[in-house]
C-alpha cells in the first residue's frame, strides 16, 4: 500500500513510499449495538488504519439533504399512483342495514278486532342497494309470516327511482307496494353507518302493538257454569300438560317372561292414559313405539259389562263405575292395567311439583330399580385328574383352544445339554428287588427325571427304560401347589420317591461331583457333607481294622466328619480352652450332657455361631434325647 504522510507533495515518483512495517489491513466496523439496538456507524479510518479525508456530515445535516428536492435539476417529482378501485360488492359484501318496522291491516271480517299491527323488519344490503321485508312468525296467529317481500330493488316513486338508503331514516314512512310501513327504529351497526355518512337519524319511536295479540296475552276470564265438571276448562287449563311416569313390568315369573321399562304417560287435558315401550340398542325387538294407545282407562266395570265384547265396540261411561285419575299413579305403589301390573318407580320434575301442588305429596322418591351385578365367580381350576403335568392340564381351563406353558428359554439356553446321573438302588420288601440298579437322569434344562435299568443277563427282570422324562412331585405336596424336586434334593444317600417307588441314591459320576463344587450355595450342608465322605472313602485306603469298625458305626464317621469340616472353617478364628470349663460348671454330676436351654445360653455368652447349617448338624447329631446335648463332641469342633 501506497501512503503519502506529507501534506501537499503531489502523487509522483520519488515523493511517495510503502510503509514497509505496516502489517495490519483490516478494514473498520460499520455497525455497533447502543442499547440493545443495531446502529450504523460511519467508519473514520479506512484499510489499514489511516485516516479518512472525507467531510463528515451529522445525521441532521444528511436528513436535511435527504428531505430537499431537487426540482431545478431534476424537474418535477413523480405522481403517486391513485389508490386501487374496489367495486362496491366487495366493500360493502355482507354488511346489511337493519330497520325495525311495521303496518296497519284492515280485518274487515271480525267483530273482535277491526284493524291488526303486523310488526317487520327491513333489510337493506348496500352491496347491491336491494330491500328485502321479513315478518317474524307468531305463534297461533293464523296468518301466513315469513319473507314478505323477496330481496329486490325497490321503486319508490312512478318514474322508476328506487329507495337509496340516504332515504330511509327513524320515524319516516315508506310505502312499498302499496303498503306504508312505518319505521320506528334501527340497529347499532346501520346507526353508526348513516352517521358516519353525514346523516342525521331522528330520535326513535316506540313499536306500535297488535291490540288483538295484546288481548290474548291477558287472562282467561272464569266463568261459573252449573256443572261441577267442564271439559273445555279442564282442556284450556291444562292443554299440552303431561304427566310422565317410568315404570317397569316383571313377567320373570312366566316362561321366557322377562323385565320390561315402560314411558306411561297420562294426560289431565282429557285423563287418557298411554304407555309407550323404552327400546334398548340391538335388544332384539321390533321397533312398536307404543304398547298402549291413547285412551281412557277404566278402574272398575260394573258387574254386567265384565263380559263386555271390548276388542269390538268401546266402553262407554256406562259400562265403567270409575276412570283412572292422576291420583291413581303413585310412585312405589303397583298398577294394574289391562291385566299387566307395573310398578312405578319415578317421575319426571313436572309431575313432582304437580303433585305437591294439586295433592300435597312432596314426598315421591326414586326408587333404584337397577339390576345389581351378581358378585364376581371365583375361577378355580378343577381338581387334578393325574394325566400329564398339572401346568398342561390347567392350560384346558385358560382357553377353549389349549396353549403350551411358557417355558424359561434362558434356563434351557444356559443348562443345554446338562444332565446330573445318580447310581440308586429300590428300596422294595421283595427280596428279588435288592440287586436291581438303577440310573437316574436329572435334566438341568427342563427339571425333568428319567430313570434307566441297565439290563442284567440270567437275572429274569428285562431292563430299558423304567421312567420316561417327566416332572416328579415330592411327597406331602399339595395337587394344587406341586412341589418338584430339584437338584439339591439329590445327593448320596437321599432317598427319592417316584410315584410309589423309592429310590435310595448310591453313587454319582464326576460331573455331578464338579457340579455341586461350583453351585454349592444350592446344596445343603447334608449333601455337601455326603458328598465328602463319599469322596474321603474313595481316597482313603482300607484299613483292616479300623476300616471295619467304621463300617460297623457309620454315624461316629458322619461325626468326625462334621467335626473335621468345622475345624477347617474355624480355623482363622481364635479358640477358646475354658468353654469346656463353662458346660462343666453346669453339669454337677459329670454326665457330659447339659439341657437345651443351658446349652444355648452358654454359647450366646462366648458368641458361638449356632445359626450356621454345618453348626445346626453338628447340634442335632449331639443331641440325646429332646432335652439333653452331649457338649464333649461339641466343644472338639472348637479346639485345636
Amino acid at each position: 500500500m501506497v501512503s503519502n504522510p506529507v501534506h501537499g507533495l503531489p502523487f509522483l515518483p520519488g515523493t511517495s513510499f510503502k510503509d514497509l512495517t505496516k502489517t495490519a489491513f483490516h478494514r473498520s466496523q460499520t455497525l455497533g449495538y447502543r442499547n440493545g439496538y443495531a446502529v450504523v456507524r460511519r467508519p473514520t479510518v479506512g484499510i489499514g488504519g489511516d485516516r479518512l479525508k472525507v467531510n463528515q456530515l451529522s445525521q441532521a445535516d444528511l436528513d436535511e439533504l435527504a428531505s430537499k428536492i431537487p426540482i431545478l435539476t431534476y424537474g418535477q417529482a413523480r405522481q403517486a399512483p391513485p389508490a386501487a378501485f374496489v367495486p362496491a360488492h366487495v366493500a360493502f359484501d355482507k354488511k346489511v342495514l337493519k330497520f325495525d318496522a311495521y303496518f296497519q291491516e284492515d280485518v274487515p271480517m271480525s267483530i273482535e278486532e277491526h284493524y291488526r299491527i303486523r310488526q317487520v323488519h327491513i333489510y337493506y344490503y348496500l352491496e347491491d342497494d336491494s330491500m328485502s321485508v321479513i315478518e317474524p312468525v307468531v305463534e297461533n296467529s293464523g296468518i301466513p309470516q315469513g319473507k314478505l317481500i323477496k330481496r329486490q330493488r325497490l321503486s319508490k316513486n312512478d318514474r322508476g327511482d328506487h329507495y337509496h338508503w340516504k332515504d330511509l331514516n327513524r320515524g319516516i314512512n315508506i310505502t312499498i307496494y302499496g303498503k306504508t310501513f312505518r319505521i320506528v327504529d334501527c340497529d347499532k351497526f346501520t346507526q353508526v353507518f348513516l352517521e358516519s355518512q353525514g346523516i342525521e337519524l331522528n330520535p326513535p319511536e316506540k313499536m306500535a302493538l297488535d291490540p288483538y295479540t295484546e288481548l290474548r296475552k291477558q287472562p282467561l276470564r272464569k266463568y261459573v257454569t252449573p256443572t261441577d265438571f267442564d271439559q273445555l276448562k279442564q282442556f284450556l287449563t291444562f292443554d299440552k300438560q303431561v304427566l310422565r311416569f317410568y315404570a317397569i313390568w316383571d313377567d320373570t315369573d312366566s316362561m321366557f317372561g322377562e323385565c320390561r321399562t315402560y314411558i306411561i304417560h297420562y294426560y289431565l287435558m282429557d285423563d287418557t292414559v298411554e304407555i309407550r315401550e323404552v327400546h334398548e340398542r340391538n335388544d332384539g325387538r321390533d321397533p312398536f313405539p307404543l304398547l298402549m294407545n291413547r285412551q281412557r282407562m277404566p278402574k272398575v266395570l260394573v258387574e254386567n259389562a265384565k263380559n263386555f265384547p271390548r276388542c269390538v265396540l268401546e266402553i262407554s261411561d256406562k259400562e265403567v263405575l270409575e276412570w283412572y285419575t292422576a291420583k291413581d299413579f303413585i310412585v312405589g305403589k303397583p298398577l294394574t292395567i289391562l291385566g299387566r301390573t307395573f310398578f312405578i318407580y319415578d317421575c319426571d320434575p313436572f309431575t313432582r311439583q304437580y303433585y305437591q301442588e294439586k295433592f300435597g305429596i312432596s314426598d315421591l322418591p326414586r326408587i333404584d330399580m337397577s339390576k345389581k351385578e351378581p358378585p364376581p365367580m371365583k375361577q378355580e381350576l378343577p381338581p387334578y385328574n393325574g394325566f400329564g403335568l398339572i401346568e398342561d392340564s390347567a392350560q384346558n381351563c385358560f382357553a377353549l383352544i389349549p396353549k403350551a406353558p411358557q417355558k424359561d428359554v434362558i434356563k434351557m439356553l444356559m443348562n443345554e445339554n446338562k444332565v446330573l446321573r445318580y447310581l440308586a438302588t429300590l428300596e422294595s420288601p421283595f427280596p428279588e428287588d435288592k440287586g436291581r440298579r438303577f440310573v437316574l437322569s436329572y435334566f438341568l434344562a427342563t427339571d425333568m427325571i428319567s430313570i434307566f435299568e441297565p439290563p442284567v443277563r440270567n437275572s429274569g427282570i428285562i431292563g430299558g427304560k423304567y421312567l420316561g422324562r417327566t416332572k416328579v412331585v415330592k411327597p406331602g405336596s399339595s395337587v394344587e401347589n406341586p412341589v418338584y424336586y430339584g437338584p439339591s434334593d439329590f445327593f448320596i444317600g437321599a432317598v427319592i420317591e417316584v410315584f410309589g417307588h423309592r429310590f435310595v441314591i448310591l453313587d454319582t459320576d464326576d460331573y455331578v461331583l464338579k457340579y455341586m463344587e461350583s453351585n454349592a450355595a444350592q446344596y445343603s450342608p447334608e449333601a455337601l457333607l455326603s458328598i465328602q465322605n463319599h469322596i474321603r472313602k474313595q481316597e482313603a485306603p482300607a484299613p483292616e481294622l479300623d476300616g471295619q469298625q467304621a463300617e460297623e458305626d457309620p454315624g461316629v464317621q458322619d461325626l468326625e466328619a462334621l467335626i473335621d469340616t468345622i475345624q477347617k472353617q474355624l480355623k482363622d478364628r481364635p479358640c477358646r480352652d475354658n468353654i469346656r470349663e463353662a458346660f462343666q460348671i453346669y453339669d454337677k454330676e459329670a454326665s457330659g450332657y447339659v439341657d437345651r436351654e443351658t446349652f444355648f445360653k452358654i454359647c450366646g455368652s462366648y458368641q458361638l455361631p449356632v445359626d450356621d447349617s454345618l453348626i445346626k448338624e453338628l447340634i442335632r447329631m449331639c443331641s440325646h434325647g429332646e432335652d439333653k446335648i452331649d457338649y464333649y463332641n461339641f466343644v472338639r469342633a472348637f479346639s485345636n
